[in-house]
């Protein structure tokens, strides 16, 4: 069968190449063919660890029509499950609760612990039988998803084969080293959905960089001009966009947020904004930082679920307020353009669209690792054949 989309020009260079074909954001064949090629086979962000705060929490999410179960256990570490009895597959949580005891199946109340361990089967051999030497407990406990959390993102890798996180992440985490200290997440005002008409890659292009500063957000490009910005590009991995001109907020009584300590001088005036493949955008600065989770909910539509983090708790809430409506709105003010370009998709014949070589190299970078993991992903289903 002949693949889905060809490719072939999207991994030449940047003076040359052409974007990703429409159907990469409009056809559902293509949606599922990169549902397995970018997202199950890698690590990607599901949710963070704020979600969860306290032993017991767990929340139901759907992760592209998968779903599973954040929970932290009665020991506080944070796990991934499959979302189903091992029973007849029944929905275990459907509300963000706490887990008081055990999480118990609403269908035959068969009960699991906070670490995924049947621990009750009850009438299982007849009534009053809660054994039956075929059900061996130790084999049916819940599936858990292979997870990893850094910057209090919650990774998961659903096929389980890809490298251990530290060898697949180690440039970025190397990169923003100085960084690597406690993130305090800023509460319920400091995390917000915004729910938009766009397939998720095209929220990552926009991110990833800084070209369209001036006429998308004017307010941030009077002080943080495109002048100022830098490109941040690790082929295969992650790209982005950095300023050299970092303003901190400041409250009528010229107070600012306190520092990450020890951050070093370079971090006094710059910031940097990384976007990880496949769907987690990140960004740091001396005083706080925050990370957008992607989710896909279809071809044509993404929530992005955005959270602020500081280096320290208790920090004020009228500034933490301010600083969470700035970020609202300049991400606000980028929706009608990934929205636009979505639209754009649905005209036939569009070639993809060209790159500045100069401007768009970052987001250049991202279709280069769409269309090489696409075709990694064609060639082994086709030898598998």
């Amino acid at each position: 069968m002949p693949p889905l989309t060809d490719l072939s020009n999207v991994r030449t260079s940047v003076e040359v190449a052409n974007g990703l074909p429409n159907a990469h954001y409009v056809d559902e064949a293509v949606y599922q063919e990169e549902k397995h090629a970018l997202l199950f086979s890698q690590w990607a962000g599901l949710a963070v660890a704020a979600d969860v705060p306290e032993p017991g929490d767990a929340k139901p999410i759907e992760f592209l029509g998968m779903p599973l179960l954040l929970i932290r256990d009665k020991d506080g570490d944070v796990r991934v499950f499959q979302n189903i009895c091992r029973h007849r597959g029944m929905i275990l949580v459907e509300e963000p609760r706490k887990i008081e005891g055990a999480i118990r199946c609403p269908y035959h109340s068969w009960c699991y612990s906070t670490k995924g361990k049947l621990v009750s089967t009850p009438h299982v051999g007849g009534p009053g039988h809660n054994t039956h030497d075929a059900i061996k407990r130790n084999d049916l406990g819940l599936n858990e998803v292979r997870s990893h959390i850094w910057r209090d993102v919650v990774w998961i890798n659903v096929s389980g084969d890809a490298p251990a996180f530290e060898d697949a992440m180690s440039d970025v985490i190397s990169r923003w080293a100085e960084f690597d200290k406690p993130l305090y997440h800023g509460g319920p005002d400091s995390a917000f959905t915004l729910e938009v008409n766009t397939n998720w890659k095209l929220a990552v292009e926009n991110y990833c960089e800084s070209y369209h500063l001036p006429w998308v957000h004017p307010g941030l490009n009077s002080y943080s001009r495109l002048e100022d910005h830098y490109h941040i590009e690790n082929p295969g991995e992650y790209s982005g966009q950095g300023t050299l001109v970092y303003r901190q907020l400041r409250d009528e009584n010229d107070a600012t947020f306190p520092d990450f300590e020890e951050v070093g001088a370079k971090w006094n005036e710059q910031a940097e904004y990384i976007a990880v493949y496949p769907n987690v955008l990140l960004g740091v600065h001396r005083d706080h930082a925050f990370a957008i989770i992607l989710e896909p909910k279809g071809c044509e539509k993404t929530a992005e679920h955005v959270h602020l983090y500081y280096a320290q708790p208790g920090t004020d809430e009228g500034l933490r307020a301010r600083n969470a409506q700035l970020w609202k709105t300049v991400f606000e003010e980028d929706i009608f353009v990934v929205e636009g370009m979505q639209k754009g998709r649905h005209v036939p014949g569009f070639d993809g669209g060209r790159f500045s070589p100069v401007m768009d190299s970052p987001t250049h970078c991202f279709h280069d690792w769409v269309a090489g993991k696409v075709m990694a992903h064609r060639g082994a289903a086709q030898a598998a054949e």
